[in-house]
């Protein structure tokens, strides 16, 4: 589902946002966004004074124009927005496909409509079957085509009674048989809610945005205040202020261009989320994930590879490093797994040695048990063995030989600095040890460092010991760390970073994760976790890619960066058309303000048009930047303010003033005003 962001001026979203912005204008519809409400109302009384004033006809029937554009480009701005996610919405649609359902009943299998599937239903999906519903594998293993919700084509494996047991309705097994319960409620799947959310159907206000609509408002009420006052002061000072002109007043004085774009703002912080292959339960977790200032995360998969890696061959005393690395590699050859494979590789880097074929009678090779922790291979009357140290130490010493002080003293040292020591023995001779490694991995300092610039603390989460622990977090630069953790201990963790103040956001897959994640402000679940861990989080990683927690975070401080920069844009660029506008009412009537009238506009109707206008065409203007957001860069708050101020603050005084003069030229050359 990762798509790029469809352009702006793509005709298939734009043509369908201006039919939109028309139906917008429904009263019921517009009273949500106070601001352009008041603005609507006011375009509506300008467009009766074209019919009961002669006076000035031309200049008021282009005041009501513009500001029905005020009102049209601020709609169109929301159903552009709306139109990227409704355009996604479309894609999604297509995985989400009316499928026949292979109903479990009593060990018998019945043909139903995947529609009429209830919560608790067993399914059977065989190779080439859509999995009618969302559910848990609760028997077999299959691999499974899921590019029709996260767009990668590679299957993934899904099985019985492990942390990969979640299937989402519309994707495909390609292989096996599985037996499925169905945990979702009609009409409520993981495809039906992402539907949705893109489609902006469910998004609801998040706190901060209410608490902006709240002194937008409040702002507007001010201003209404301040103009009617001017209507009886007008008449005292033998003013004319005419109706238009004041709501044309009213229109500039308050924050249109803010309130225009809010909306856009919250439906693109949504959308850019989505891209990304993430799915938001609610546009307040995109917010949330915005303020937190302490990160956990996982060690093994997320901040190291999750494979350890060979990486050191220390020879026992009389053993040449080559000899170790050459029986290391013989009893590695069989050894399918990722750490046996890293043995074979790094022997052959280091001193050439090939792969051999060892085939029986000649070789015997002896697998890896829980019971014996050891693998190895007999070959030409040769036993080699390789394990944990004490397993080794057992066999070398039930053949007769000795564990040299020397080894016991390099597993130590291995050990502490945070790798996995591999003894390996010829007999009852011990000829070293393989050092592995789980190898952080890379980029993940420099990714930590400019989360400690934004304020973020990380915490790393991990089984091991405290020394290993210690190691990994010092090479992956994290700011702490939690040892030998239990989910328990996730969960404390979490609720006393919340008691302390801080906002806190995690990752996790495993059942046993669920408590933390629905304890954490921003959960992460990986849509190749469990089903419960997915319904505990308030967002799904549809990549299951736990380093992404990272760009989740950044996402959302640009959400809350957007808002800002614009709403510091919007107010100051109101004061530059206080200049535009007020000396232009007032210049007839007391000259002697004329000297306030610094952009030497041409007349006081064209102040007042060309204030108008711009107000109008500065919407449209700002779309692209609602819509991609402000550009992200790291900073402490104060760091960001101070840039958010020097850009957005002094370019929205500075932008009206040019544009206010130049509109005035062109009203001018144009003998409109």
């Amino acid at each position: 589902m990762s798509h790029k962001a469809p352009s702006l001026f793509d005709w298939t979203i734009v043509s369908p946002a201006i039919a939109e912005s028309f139906r917008k204008l429904n009263p019921r519809l517009m009273i949500k966004n106070p601001v352009m409400f008041v603005t609507e109302i006011g375009a509506f009384l300008t467009t009766i004074s074209v019919f009961t004033t002669k006076e000035n006809h031309l200049f008021i029937v282009q005041l009501a124009v513009w500001l029905w554009f005020t009102v049209l480009f601020a709609n169109f701005a929301e159903a552009v927005a709306e139109g990227r996610g409704k355009a996604q919405a479309d894609s999604l649609r297509k995985a989400r496909k009316d499928t026949v359902a292979r109903l479990l009943r009593d060990g018998v299998e019945e043909s139903v409509p995947a529609g009429s599937l209830e919560k608790d239903d067993l399914v059977v999906c065989e190779t080439n079957d859509v999995i009618p519903a969302d559910g848990e594998v609760i028997e077999g293993i299959a691999s499974v085509d899921e590019a029709a919700i996260t767009g990668e084509s590679a299957p993934v494996i899904r099985e019985s009674g492990g942390d990969r047991s979640a299937v989402t309705g519309g994707t495909r097994v390609i292989s096996d048989r599985i037996v499925i319960r169905i945990t979702s409620e009609k009409g409520n799947t993981f495809l039906d809610r992402m539907i949705s959310m893109v489609e902006g159907a469910s998004r609801q206000k998040t706190p901060n945005e209410i608490a902006l609509t709240i002194l937008l408002s409040a702002m507007t009420l001010i201003f209404m205040l301040v103009v009617v006052t001017l209507r009886p002061f007008g008449t005292y000072a033998t003013a004319n202020f005419s109706t238009p002109v004041l709501i044309a007043l009213l229109v500039c004085l308050i924050p249109t261009t803010i309130g225009g774009l809010l909306s856009a703002i919250g439906i693109s912080g949504i959308d850019r989320l989505i891209r990304r292959n993430v799915m938001a339960t609610s546009g307040r977790a995109v917010e949330a994930a915005g303020d937190i200032d302490v990160l956990m995360l996982d060690k093994t998969g997320t901040i190291t590879v999750g494979n350890r890696m060979a990486s050191d061959f220390r020879p026992a005393p009389g053993v040449s490093e080559a000899e170790l690395a050459d029986a290391a590699q013989l009893s590695s050859l069989a050894d399918e797994t990722p750490e046996g494979r890293s043995i074979v590789v790094l022997a052959k880097e280091k001193f050439n040695l090939r792969g051999r074929e060892l085939a029986s009678p000649h070789a015997t090779f002896i697998p890896f048990t829980a019971q014996t922790r050891m693998s190895g291979v007999d070959v030409d009357g040769r036993s080699i063995r390789k394990g944990a140290a004490d397993s080794v130490r057992a066999y070398v010493e039930s053949k007769g030989g000795v564990f040299p002080s020397e080894v016991e003293k390099a597993v130590i040292l291995a050990s502490q600095a945070g790798r996995t020591p591999l003894v390996v023995a010829d007999g009852n001779r011990v000829l070293g040890i393989v050092e592995l490694k789980d190898m952080v991995k890379g980029g993940m300092k420099e990714r930590f460092a400019q989360l400690r610039k934004m304020g973020i603390r990380t915490v790393m989460i991990t089984g091991d010991n405290a020394m290993t622990a210690a190691a990994i977090a010092a090479e992956a630069g994290v700011d702490d760390f939690m040892a030998q953790a239990t989910p328990e201990d996730k969960l404390r963790r979490i609720r006393a970073e919340q008691a302390a103040g801080h906002l806190v956001a995690m990752t996790g897959d495993g059942t046993n994760d669920a408590p933390a994640l629905a304890q954490a402000d921003v959960g992460v679940a990986m849509n190749t976790g469990t089903q419960a861990a997915r319904e505990a989080g308030n967002m799904v990683d549809l990549d299951s890619n736990p380093t992404k927690l990272i760009e989740i975070v950044e996402i959302g401080k640009q959400l809350l960066m957007t808002r800002g920069s614009l709403t510091t844009f919007s107010i100051a660029n109101d004061m530059a058309k206080y200049f535009a506008i007020i000396p232009a009412m007032l210049m007839a009537t007391f000259p002697a303000i004329s000297p306030l009238n610094i952009m030497h506009l041409a007349s006081p109707q064209s102040a007042i048009l060309s204030a108008v206008i711009f107000n109008a065409l500065i919407i449209i203007v700002l779309i692209p930047l609602a819509l991609k957001g402000v550009q992200y860069q790291t900073g402490g708050a104060l760091e960001v303010l101070k840039r958010n101020l020097l850009i957005y603050g002094l370019g929205g005084i500075i932008v009206p003033f040019i544009g206010i003069k130049a509109v005035d030229l062109v009203l001018g050359f144009l003998h409109l005003a």
